[in-house]
């Protein structure tokens, strides 16, 4: 089988930032790096899952509702992919994200989508762990400019 494009960014030179990962037509994957690969410091499950819901919803509530094209969580828990049309430009995409991560470390209330009914693991959600690794983020994304947006070679 060909190799994915994910699998062929060097994970040993990849640090937390956010990274145009492919462009598939007008649809745009941005790799959302919350924590440095295989450095032994991963988002928890718990704290995954609730920022998978306070993210999604923050996004598919923003002007830019009609351009989410999906989010969701990485499976090695260093971060997250967000797919985006085209039409929403990369200085956008970082006050987006801005914003959404500010809302998530001073989020406070119930988690959207987090009844038994409406998610598929319920139990399963940490907001203080969440917020605590978004605010983190938060960090992480006021370094972060449209130029640098390329993975390193």
């Amino acid at each position: 089988m060909r190799k994915i494009a994910s699998f062929s960014v060097n994970h040993d030179t990849l640090k937390p930032g956010v990274y145009v990962s492919r462009t598939d037509g007008d649809a745009v994957t941005y790799d959302l790096r919350m924590k440095t690969p295989n450095a032994g410091s991963y988002i928890s499950p718990k704290s995954l899952h609730t920022i998978e819901h306070l993210l999604a919803t923050y996004v598919r509530n923003s002007k830019y509702t009609d351009q989410v094209i999906y989010v969701g969580p990485m499976g090695c828990r260093t971060g997250f992919y967000i797919i985006m049309r085209d039409c929403v430009s990369k200085e956008a995409l970082i006050e987006l994200l801005k914003e959404a991560f500010d809302f998530i470390a001073g989020f406070s209330g119930g988690i959207p989508g987090s009844s038994r009914i409406e998610c598929g693991n319920y139990l399963e959600h940490d907001l203080n762990a969440a917020k605590a690794d978004a605010a983190a983020y938060v960090e992480i994304l006021k370094t972060v400019t449209p130029y640098t947006m390329t993975y390193s070679e």
